[in-house]
């Protein structure tokens, strides 16, 4: 324990190290990117204009400021003036994305549109491609994963065309983020896959995120031997890359992997080292945003400072805006500092609780997901249910009618008799055809896609077509007279018929079938 407290302390001591030397560089490149557009707007030259916007637009977003950075995008549209159409759908995919980070999808949207038409127009597939990716992005964070899919697979076309390699690994992930939160986990595996895959080729960062992604799904799907597999991978080439976010999501997606195996130590560990990288990313992210906005108000103040010396009468609106900002950074700068004593005060009291607290945490989410699936499940069985009581029906039907025309055969004259026996003939053969058996299969495995093949895994003796036939019954829950009329046999048979598949099967004496089905 004094080893992980010890090493708690030096990545807090290396964090602050590398956060002042990034906040210097942070300023300098600030200031050599508003030197350049100084300079080229004294040249006049409207792409260069338009050109050093965009740099300093994509120095905004690369610190969170994504008000800023629109604002400059905007910049250097209104220099383009609709002259350079290429260079337009450029910067409309970034005013998109920026948009995005705002979740501001409706907005995001109106200029994405309006790049994918251009690019349409001009056949420019790489920046069509990225367009109708980020367009599904939109969609999928709106929880429309249809038009998220429909958007995805378009862009997917697009740089699978222009051999875009990077494009296509970036698609492919985004593909399998949608299929994960619908829960098709098999579909999501196939596309996190292929994207890792081109992303391990390209030795691209992107892997890291694809890596997690991976372990989420292994985990959902109660891998976790898998699970841990994934996301220690992503862990070591967090670490290598230095990529600060993919660090707390592997310690986060640890600490719940190792809560779902039981080892609550280790959970507990992994857990605190996401808090304390959370913590160290939020003031991070804080004193970026704020180093930001203070270079910006210096440069802003500097260069009313050259204007003051030309409008004397001025300069008492300049310095109330000046004491208005300082007081604002003052208080900003005081909330954080509070705010960090605050949660270091309460941590030794949140260490105590915490194991708790997380199986609580666990536990409550379980109840919650296993309550929706349920309801899900009670709907979907309550239509399969209704579904086979009618086909049930049906059969019991056409086993009457042919019963009926047996019996008239015997009592009537010589010539009706054959074309009686004909038609009770025909009855016989529809009732022996497995068309009604394939829809009501096809029809189940929408509802239980795993139950045929759990079932079969767990099963001592190979079953056989009939036998699996009885335990989708026995799953949905049906009576053994139910049963009977389904199958065209008698209750007795059906009791047999559950008597030989219970042998087949691993279940306790005292155990009912129907229960045994009903845990797949």
């Amino acid at each position: 324990m004094k080893l992980f407290w010890s090493l708690f302390f030096f990545l807090f001591i290396v964090s602050a190290i590398a956060q002042n030397a990034e906040l210097k560089l942070s300023d300098s490149i600030f200031f050599e990117y508003k030197s350049q557009l100084d300079k080229a707007l004294e040249g006049g030259d409207g792409t260069k204009i338009a050109e050093k916007y965009i740099q300093l637009g994509d120095y905004y977003h690369s610190v969170e400021i994504n008000t800023q950075a629109i604002e400059q995008y905007n910049q250097a549209l209104s220099v383009l003036n609709n002259e350079f159409p290429q260079l337009e759908v450029r910067i409309k995919n970034k005013i998109g994305l920026s948009y995005i980070n705002l979740k501001n999808y409706l907005k995001s949207r109106e200029y994405l549109n309006e790049s994918i038409r251009i690019s349409e127009e001009k056949k420019w597939k790489e920046q069509l491609a990225l367009a109708e990716s980020l367009v599904g992005t939109t969609y999928e964070k709106q929880g429309n994963y249809l038009k998220a899919l429909e958007h995805q697979n378009k862009s997917l076309k697009l740089y699978t065309e222009a051999k875009d390699r990077l494009g296509i690994a970036i698609v492919n992930e985004n593909i399998g983020s949608v299929y994960e939160d619908l829960e098709q986990f098999e579909n999501a595996l196939e596309f996190f896959t292929i994207s890792n895959t081109i992303f391990s080729e390209l030795n691209h960062k992107g892997r890291i995120n694809v890596l997690n992604n991976l372990g989420d799904v292994y985990r959902k799907t109660g891998d976790y031997e898998k699970a841990m597999i994934f996301t220690n991978r992503a862990l070591k080439l967090a670490e290598l890359f230095e990529d600060h976010h993919q660090l707390e999501s592997a310690h986060k997606d640890l600490a719940r992997t190792y809560a779902l195996m039981g080892e609550y130590q280790s959970a507990y560990e992994h857990r605190l080292i996401y808090e304390q990288l959370q913590e160290e990313g939020f003031y991070a992210q804080n004193f970026r945003q704020l180093n930001a906005l203070q270079t910006i108000f210096d440069t802003r103040q500097k260069e009313s400072e050259i204007a003051l010396l030309k409008q004397e009468n001025k300069v008492s609106e300049a310095n109330q805006h000046i004491l208005i900002l300082g007081v604002f950074l003052f208080i900003f700068l005081s909330g954080i500092s509070f705010f960090f004593y605050n949660r270091k005060r309460k941590e030794s009291a949140k260490l105590q609780a915490y194991e708790q607290k997380l199986l609580k945490v666990e536990l409550d989410r379980k109840a919650i997901e296993e309550k929706k699936l349920q309801d899900e499940i009670r709907l979907k069985t309550a239509s399969l249910s209704k579904y086979s009581l009618n086909m049930a029906q049906k059969n019991k039907m056409i086993a009457e009618t042919s019963s009926t025309l047996q019996n008239l055969a015997s009592r009537s004259s010589i010539d009706p008799v054959p074309k009686i026996k004909s038609l009770a003939k025909e009855l016989d053969k529809s009732l022996s055809e497995e068309q009604e058996w394939d829809e009501f299969m096809n029809f189940f495995q929408e509802i239980h896609p795993q139950f045929i093949k759990q079932l079969s895994k767990r099963a001592t003796a190979k079953l056989s077509s009939t036998e699996l036939r009885l335990a989708m019954l026995l799953r949905l829950n049906l009576s053994s007279k139910e049963i009977a009329a389904i199958l065209r046999v008698t209750p007795d048979s059906v009791r047999v018929a559950r008597y030989r598949l219970r042998r087949k099967l691993p279940i306790a004496p005292k155990q009912e079938l129907v229960n045994f089905m009903l845990q797949f």
